[in-house]
């Protein structure tokens, strides 16, 4: 998981002990990387209105799903009265990554247009030209009535005050706004807390999460009676984004190859008489709105509408489309164009053209040579897929990524590697089904789609480049089984290292218990886990709850359940929403210990805010606290998770852990998107964290060159990115994952991609080692994480030089 949260109190087995936490006013929200306010808009069904009712637009600025039950949308007049109440309108479901959340409001009595389904529906009539709209975590009313009471209230995850508002952030309200006139933030979604910087007035343009916006075919107005002079080709062109973009065109004639009734309403249609030019796609996207769209497979169609270029993502490339359609059926049962197989053989083998990290829009496609160049050049096509290996595992969302290349970098139990960032895999695609009857089946990694799978070929934000199948092969199970690692001999210690993806006291018992089975039993129980995205034990509800204590608890407790043994834990509690992620999630790591295998070294003096120090001794090196944090108040560390160090000692021989979770890679743009080479815009936080962390273990070897160090955890990168060259300088630290077979080098699947983000290395004195990634979870459709976890058993003698 590439979210964030922060942590919580020190506990030992069932004996706490108390860390002093300083309790700090609270201040306003860090300007947020995930939820935002995009748009609002109360001018709904006012006279002159075009929108029947006001909304308020959310939009999820972060690299992962957004959950949003529990939350609320709040509204308080521009000038609040005394007697003034801030009115509540709760939320349910999640904003996918760069999507949006349509909050409908109260209707009026003028306008003509409904907004698009919304997501979610309120009953508040919003005032057109100023008002204050708040993002809540929870759903009780707000109390405050200032912009200063109101910047102290931890609740509040974003707020705009628009037009006069007296509640706002920053140095002004947003503009005002009116019957014709929404207030919207820039389309970067970028947050700096100043709602008259992030926030503009035009015409309102409400999302919904299906990526619906208003309008749709007028059905008083006729469709086309003839062909017109341009064809679907012409509309492609021969790069990214149409010649004819933004411009009207009338009778295109195409027959229809697919028809998506949920979600982004429309029809894709395809041309039955090819230009010849490989550059130009044949097919396009007909966007219908919030109207379902009144065509079926195989109408021969002529289309009227205005050619535009969606970008359903920031970053991401557009899809070419024809808006606010008129249609016109000529024929129906006609017989479709014939698919275009994409395999091995046609498939090129280099990715992307580069632009040095420009824009590649306006870049001439070539499809015989980049991968990118034929899937868009191929855009709205009919095409075939056929016995593609399954690299991605069927998701919440109905989709699975599969390999038309099933050569290209295989991994042991049939994957598809992330090698490096020079080398794409160029044959993976994300396959999802426009037949409600026809469901994606539910499929592990290897698992096989045997025989042809047939549709069209789309782009999204999420995933880029997609088959909508019409026809989908036969699921093949594969019989993917999960791993277990042997047992850990007496004179071996076991440390392992697991992300249990934002686990609180409120989950339900069923995912402590698959947990805990994979500690238990898959892990063999190791000596030492560290954990990370431990939350509090409210997780996000944003109280200022900073404990875990129930959290672990109830972990612990399932873990004796599976016949693992009693873990002792320590942590150490951050200060309340400063260690990022969601507002009152606090995630944290944690360490479990085997206390009848290895002791802890308690040591006093390690709180939030405290730096822990290698101290020099006549016996070699300790800790100045236990456990302790890498220099927290740094900015490497700043809205990030602070690694956890403890002391631990086995058979007698001192060991150091360091527990990570360096930052997300929220914000990189996408390998699959418009600018080439993908500006990773994370990794300047990921290698200050490394050089942190780097300069620690340099300052425990030059106190004591033999100390043994084990630095492991969710590190958010790759072995062969920079992040790890800052990591290991010195060669201080030695990553494990590449003692193993390249086959095995993964821990984590992201878009069809097998990768590594969690690791283990350890210090010079570690000589005599076993490793193992355990694959439990990342390949598998059913999973209690996202990441498997990996364990390092050491020798007693592989301890000494």
């Amino acid at each position: 998981m590439q979210i964030s949260r922060s942590g919580s109190v020190l506990l030992t087995g069932a004996v706490a002990v108390a860390l002093a936490v300083t309790a700090l006013p609270a201040a306003q929200a860090a300007p947020s990387a995930t939820a935002v306010i995009s748009e609002v808009y109360g001018g709904g069904g006012n006279s002159g209105a075009t929108l029947t009712r006001d909304f308020v637009e959310l939009a999820n600025a972060g690299s992962t799903p957004f959950e949003v039950g529990g939350f609320s949308v709040q509204y308080l007049p521009g000038a609040p009265s005394a007697g003034s109440q801030w009115q509540v309108s709760a939320l349910t479901g999640a904003i996918a990554p760069g999507g949006r959340y349509l909050i409908a409001q109260a209707a009026g009595t003028g306008g003509t247009v409904a907004l698009p389904t919304p997501d979610a529906t309120g009953t508040i009539a919003m005032a057109a030209g100023s008002g204050t709209v708040a993002l809540v975590s929870g759903t009780t009313p707000l109390t405050c009535r200032t912009a200063a009471d109101c910047a102290a209230e931890p609740r509040i995850v974003d707020l705009v005050g628009y037009g006069s508002a007296v509640v706002r952030e920053g140095s002004g309200p947003a503009p005002t706004a009116s019957a014709t006139a929404s207030v919207s933030r820039a389309a970067s979604l970028a947050d700096t807390d100043d709602n008259a910087a992030d926030f503009s007035s035009s015409a309102p343009t409400p999302v919904n999460t299906a990526g619906e916006t208003s309008g749709g075919q007028d059905p008083e107005e006729p469709g086309p009676s003839e062909p017109g002079p341009v064809r679907i080709h012409d509309i492609q062109g021969t790069t990214r984004v149409s010649p004819l973009d933004g411009t009207a065109v009338t009778g295109v004639p195409g027959v229809v190859t697919g028809v998506r009734a949920t979600g982004s309403r429309g029809f894709w249609i395809q041309d039955t008489a090819p230009d010849g030019d490989a550059r130009t796609s044949e097919g396009l996207f007909v966007y219908t709105g919030s109207a379902a769209p009144a065509v079926k497979v195989g109408d021969a169609v002529l289309v009227s509408g205005k050619v535009a270029e969606y970008y359903p993502g920031t970053g991401t490339q557009s899809i070419t489309q024809l808006t606010a359609p008129r249609t016109t059926v000529l024929s129906s049962g006609n017989a479709l164009p014939a698919p275009v197989v994409l395999d091995a053989r046609s498939v090129p083998g280099r990715y992307v053209p580069s632009a040095g990290g420009g824009s590649i829009d306006a870049l001439p496609l070539e499809p015989k040579r980049y991968a990118l160049d034929l899937y868009e050049s191929l855009e709205g096509v009919r095409v075939q897929i056929a016995d593609t290996r399954v690299t991605g595992a069927t998701t919440a969302y109905d989709e699975i990524w599969v390999t038309v290349k099933p050569k290209e970098n295989p991994t042991r139990r049939g994957g598809t590697l992330y090698a490096s960032y020079t080398d794409q895999n160029t044959g993976r695609l994300k396959v999802m089904s426009l037949d409600p009857a026809q469901p994606v089946p539910t499929a592990n990694v290897g698992d096989v789609l045997k025989g042809r799978t047939t549709g069209v070929l789309d782009y999204a934000s999420y995933g880029g480049y997609n088959v909508q199948a019409t026809e989908l092969g036969t699921h093949v199970d594969k019989k993917l089984r999960r791993e277990v690692t042997r047992k850990q001999k007496k004179d071996e210690l076991a440390v392992a290292t697991y992300n249990v993806e934002n686990l609180d006291a409120l989950d339900p018992q069923d995912k402590f218990d698959t947990l805990a089975e994979g500690i238990a039993k898959n892990l063999s129980s190791p000596d030492i886990v560290s954990l990370e995205e431990i939350q509090d034990d409210n997780g996000p509800v944003n109280d200022g709850t900073v404990g875990s204590d129930a959290t672990l608890k109830r972990f612990t407790d399932a873990i004796v359940a599976k016949g693992g043994p009693r873990y002792a834990w320590r942590y150490i509690a951050p200060e309340n929403n400063k260690d990022g992620g969601e507002p009152g999630g606090n995630i944290r790591n944690v360490f479990l210990y085997n206390a009848q295998r290895v002791s802890f070294a308690d040591r006093p003096g390690g709180d939030a805010t405290t730096p822990v120090q290698a101290v020099k001794t006549w016996k070699g090196v300790k800790l100045s606290a236990s456990p302790g944090r890498i220099n927290p108040a740094g900015p490497a560390w700043e809205a990030s998770r602070k690694p956890l160090v403890g002391e631990f000692t086995f058979r007698g021989k001192p060991v150091f852990v360091i527990g990570n979770h360096f930052g997300s890679k929220g914000g990189d743009q996408p390998l699959h998107g418009r600018f080439q080479e993908p500006n990773r815009s994370s990794e300047a936080k990921r290698i200050q964290q490394a050089t942190e962390v780097n300069a620690f273990v340099t300052s425990l070897l030059k106190a004591d060159k033999s100390a043994r160090v084990v630095a492991l955890g969710d590190f958010n990168d790759f072995d062969f990115s920079p992040t790890f060259t800052a990591l290991t300088q010195g060669k201080v630290l030695k990553p494990l994952i590449r003692t193993l077979p390249s086959s095995e080098r993964y821990s984590y699947v992201f878009d069809g991609n097998a990768q590594t983000l969690d690791h283990i290395l350890t210090s010079p004195a570690v000589r005599r080692f076993d490793y193992d990634v355990v694959h439990i979870n990342a390949e598998f459709a059913d999973q209690a994480s996202d990441h498997d976890p990996q364990v390092v058993r050491v020798k007693v003698g592989g301890f000494w030089y």
